[in-house]
């Protein structure tokens, strides 16, 4: 009988065929043609797609199923994969039964737009939390990567997990991102931060930080109307495991991933310290009154 492989063990076996699909997306962004929109709707964000976002996952896929095929497996590209139907499962499992899930490029409008931060995403889910998340950053030649009560790292792409130091994240500045629809609380906090709404701030000439930038500093909190396992939910399990302080909307735990529905978590603030996470939480609460 098959046992199941340890979360390191899948990253360490995933992570050169990742730093291919890194190379690979570095090389073709200059390069990109759209495809055709996804879906039609206000959020561009979640409409764009592009050849790279097909292609990244054809890659992971075809290395799970020749290597881990009894695995379960969710890409954000599904409708467009061939390879979908051959995974065991693409919905979360029992404890223990791990599903792995990837967005192919996240922040693929920034992507096409020739921004630098955009990253390949991919994480390790059990019924209760992630297990396992690494982000590649292929133009910032960097990556990041937690393992549930393990710690966050961060190395260039030249290194194994192994040589990553530990992630400190270290005079975070004080700006927030708000996410999609999240706009309302800008007002109340625009007195002690920088505030960045993704909807209205989103420039195709200037970059902007992506939620990634609770990664490299660049942010000191940020406000998700939904927490996508695939990347928000994900960035943010990498920011906590590097101490941050991560909570729904109204300040309570995050719930048990197999409690949630559509592959999301609800609503999250993602905060350096007890001070940023008092000031978003605050201006979330004003918002009920």
């Amino acid at each position: 009988m098959s046992t199941t492989p340890t979360t390191r063990l899948i990253l360490e076996i995933l992570l050169p065929h990742l730093k291919i699909a890194a190379a690979y997306a570095n090389f073709l962004q200059p390069k990109i043609a759209a495809l055709p929109a996804k879906e039609q709707g206000k959020n561009f964000f979640t409409a764009a797609l592009t050849d790279a976002d097909v292609a990244i996952q054809n890659l992971v896929e075809v290395v799970l199923l020749g290597t881990f095929p009894e695995i379960r497996f969710f890409g954000e590209e599904y409708e467009s994969s061939n390879n979908t139907k051959y995974f065991r499962a693409t919905e979360l499992g029992s404890e223990g039964d791990y599903l792995v899930t990837l967005d192919p490029i996240d922040g693929t409008k920034f992507y096409m737009d020739g921004h630098s931060n955009y990253q390949i995403i991919l994480s390790i889910l059990n019924s209760d939390d992630f297990e396992a998340v690494i982000a590649i950053s292929p133009a910032q030649n960097v990556y990041f990567y937690a393992l549930r009560g393990e710690g966050a790292f961060k190395g260039t792409l030249e290194m194994s997990l192994e040589a990553c130091a530990p992630l400190q994240i270290i005079s975070a500045k004080p700006c927030i991102l708000l996410g999609w629809g999240m706009n309302a609380i800008a007002p109340l906090l625009k007195d002690r931060y920088k505030v960045i709404d993704i909807a209205t701030d989103y420039s195709s000439d200037i970059q902007i930080p992506n939620l990634n930038g609770i990664l490299s500093g660049d942010l000191s909190g940020a406000v998700i109307k939904s927490g996508k396992f695939i990347d928000s939910a994900a960035l943010a399990f990498i920011a906590k495991e590097a101490g941050w302080i991560v909570t729904t909307v109204d300040g309570s735990p995050l719930p048990p991933l197999h409690t949630c529905k559509n592959y999301s978590l609800p609503g999250l603030i993602v905060a350096d310290s007890k001070s940023v996470h008092q000031d978003l939480l605050k201006a979330m609460q004003s918002l009920a009154v």
